[in-house]
């Protein structure tokens, strides 16, 4: 036996070595063959070979997305089930103007969305604007205690902290009173939320379910391609999307936050119905109930009743992921970017662009447009601080200001262009909701939705710091060191 040891002591060197070839070997391939982006391919062959065997392993957790028979599925009913009637770029989008005409922004972004598979842009909604968390609960929580058939929730995190325990005490009378109710949860985001905080909402009728559960054993266990959506539709009349998760941080309770910034919006109006068949979307994924599929269509008039057309506001509900063709939000940012001819205000937590993006952010500072990027003073996450000070670095000299919120957390995602168009959601700029989440967003091109959101966006500005390129310039080598290495992780950030 001590002979056998011996001899596999002997050889252990050579065989970790041939382990290391055929791991790097393996892995170089799979990113070659799988990823179409040059620039994500080149840094993750770098990781591989520069950290042997880690690499390996963090591709497999943070870079592979792989589309798995439930994704598959998802895919190839997406169309079916989300545009009864209607394909992307059918024609379905008429513009207001006449044809000779040239299009406005909000009108040239809206058909140019309409062939991303966004929704169709829809007059006559009313849109309430949050800006901090309290009068946006309050305004969910009305929502859900006026509710009489449904209420449908959808989130990235959902805490079982004070707010948390009042939504689902809310959520559990309406159960009882014989309301539908469904809770849809990340996996990742939502890993701290207890199961026995759900068991009163099950115990009275309510329906909850889990977004990719984190299942090794099935090859579920995907960091990546997280539901980042933000969604509350109530009666199919009434629907909320933004930034605000469900948790007392978003209140500012939590000291390590302070104040909380945020954006949310309240929609009654059309585009409340294509809010539900998102949310219907997602719900069929994860629980496997359709619910429009078979139904009788008076029933069907419950989950999509005729909404109210009185609202002075067109809205585009758009959401993208990694089941979708195209990166719709991501296409839409990148089109808006470049259309920007007077201003360009962006709010965003993370700012991790990828090359297009960044280049197309700094063009338009270099023709002398208006760009402001608002993020944050002290960051939630130190890694994406760090890689988006890399990039503050690259469109400071373009002419971009770039400021960063002192009040508290800065979480906004906003973006405003021209004084004419606007969009609101939860995609951040950077590759992880652009690219690898599932994300919702709600586009405007009303002069006064507009006003309103660039009037938010002025007050923020009076509550943050400007960076000064020179200043900027002679930060501590040690920081710029840690910019330098950690940007070679953005496309997972």
């Amino acid at each position: 036996m001590i002979w056998f040891w011996q001899e596999f002591l002997d050889w252990l060197p050579v065989l970790v070595t041939l382990f290391y070839i055929v791991l790097t070997a393996g892995t170089l391939t799979w990113i070659l063959m799988t990823k179409t982006d040059t620039t994500s391919a080149v840094a993750w062959c770098l990781l591989i070979i520069f950290l042997p065997f880690i690499g390996s392993v963090f591709f497999y957790f943070f870079g592979w997305q792989h589309i798995d028979k439930p994704l598959e599925r998802k895919k190839r009913h997406k169309l079916a089930f989300r545009f009864p009637g209607h394909r992307p770029g059918s024609g379905s989008f008429t513009l207001t103007k006449e044809k000779a005409e040239e299009p406005t922004l909000g009108e040239s972004l809206a058909r140019l969305a309409d062939r991303f598979g966004a929704y169709p842009r829809s007059a006559g909604n009313h849109i309430d604007f949050y800006h901090e968390g309290q009068p946006a609960f309050d305004a969910m929580l009305q929502a859900v205690r006026a509710a009489q058939h449904h209420i449908h929730l959808e989130f990235f995190i959902f805490h079982a902290d004070d707010i948390g325990r009042q939504f689902l005490h809310e959520l559990t009378a309406k159960a009882k009173a014989g309301v539908e109710v469904r809770l849809l949860y990340d996996a990742m985001g939502s890993h701290s939320l207890p199961q026995s905080a759900l068991s009163d909402l099950r115990q009275a009728g309510g329906k909850t379910s889990v977004f990719l559960p984190l299942n090794p054993l099935r090859r579920r266990f995907q960091i990546n391609m997280r539901n980042h959506r933000k969604i509350l539709v109530a009666d199919g009349k009434v629907g909320f999307l933004g930034g605000l998760n469900i948790g007392d941080e978003y209140l500012g309770k939590n000291p390590r936050f302070g104040f909380w910034r945020d954006t949310h919006l309240g929609l009654r109006g059309p585009a409340v119905g294509d809010l539900q068949r998102v949310f219907c979307e997602d719900w069929d994924f994860a629980s496997g109930e359709h619910l429009t599929e078979g139904k009788d269509p008076e029933k069907m008039k419950q989950y999509f009743p005729p909404p109210e057309t009185g609202g002075p506001f067109p809205a585009q509900i758009i959401d993208s992921g990694p089941d979708r063709d195209f990166k719709s939000i991501r296409e839409i940012y990148f089109a808006a970017i470049l259309k920007a001819r007077r201003r360009l205000w962006i709010a965003s937590p993370y700012f991790v662009p990828d090359a297009a993006l960044l280049d197309a952010i700094c063009l338009a500072g270099y023709q002398g447009v208006d760009v402001r990027f608002l993020g944050q003073f002290v960051p939630d996450k130190q890694v994406p601080q760090f890689v988006a000070r890399f990039y503050w670095r690259q469109v400071v000299p373009a002419g971009v200001k770039v400021y960063q919120y002192t009040k508290g957390m800065l979480h906004s995602k906003v973006v405003l262009v021209d004084g004419e168009w606007a969009s609101v959601g939860s995609a951040n700029m950077d590759n992880r909701s652009l690219h690898l989440n599932f994300e919702i967003n709600c586009m405007m091109d009303s002069p006064e939705a507009v006003a309103n959101l660039e009037s938010a966006f002025l007050d923020d500005l009076s509550h943050s710091i400007r960076l000064e390129r020179k200043v900027y310039a002679h930060r501590p080598f040690a920081g710029r060191l840690l910019e330098n290495a950690f940007r070679l992780l953005s496309p997972i950030l």
